[in-house]
């Protein structure tokens, strides 16, 4: 088994949308001109939307943010990923789904990377919008003391 965890991208024009939110990509590999595959390392942090249609309207509507794995750790399977990775989010259905991009882009305002934030937020949006209740604002304060903790303990 690879280091790295692989995601399968797709794009093909009002059918199916695979792709990444955000996260570092170390690898890709183009197989044609709709379907790629990027590699990340481990304990990389990543978004993985996934959109699918029919002919009668949208199938399915996911987001997962995901931290990729180590070989010996245990993770979460999410079709697509491999092998998979542990789960920080996990959420479907449009109006949930649209509610997490809301929020990313919210944190990329106040100049903060998204795969940076601090994995127990992404945990925090998911039990809270899961509720249908509105998550707490991740701001720049709330960042630097992660930092500062994660700092701690390297």
């Amino acid at each position: 088994m690879s280091e790295r965890t692989s995601i399968e991208l797709t794009w093909i024009e009002g059918r199916i949308e695979r792709w990444l939110r955000f996260g570092r990509i170390v690898q890709e590999t183009i197989l044609s001109r709709s379907v790629r595959i990027v590699g990340v390392d481990p304990g990389s942090v990543f978004a993985f939307v996934r959109w699918t249609a029919n002919d009668y309207g949208t199938v399915e509507s996911r987001i997962d943010i995901l931290q990729a794995v180590r070989p010996s750790e245990r993770y979460s399977t999410v079709p697509f990923v491999t092998p998979g990775g542990r789960s920080l989010l996990r959420l479907s259905g449009w109006p949930k789904v649209e509610a997490v991009l809301l929020l990313i882009d919210q944190l990329e305002a106040e100049d903060i990377a998204p795969e940076d934030a601090c994995p127990d937020h992404w945990r925090h949006v998911h039990n809270r919008l899961s509720c249908n209740l509105e998550p707490r604002p991740y701001t720049p304060f709330r960042h630097d003391a992660w930092l500062k903790r994660r700092a701690l303990a390297a």
